[in-house]
């Protein structure tokens, strides 16, 4: 983590708080498996605002339920 902290995307969460799959979530998100994947395992580096409009709207919450900011460590 660097000193300005991260973005932790809790997709994953969500996946099982709805009881979606995520071929499910993937194919009514219009997403790549993959990318999806990617999503849940926090491997993005840039976040594409359409796809996180998507998976809001087919999880039915908020940015904030999605992404959580975490900030650097203090020393």
């Amino acid at each position: 983590m660097d000193r300005y902290g991260s973005i932790k995307i809790n997709l994953e969460n969500l996946i099982k708080v709805h009881g979606i799959s995520k071929n499910k979530l993937s194919q009514r998100a219009e997403m790549q498996r993959t990318q999806l994947n990617n999503y849940c395992n926090n491997k993005i580096s840039r976040l594409d605002i359409d796809v996180l409009a998507r998976l809001c709207t087919v999880l039915e919450c908020e940015i904030g339920d999605l992404l959580e900011f975490v900030p650097a460590e203090q020393k």
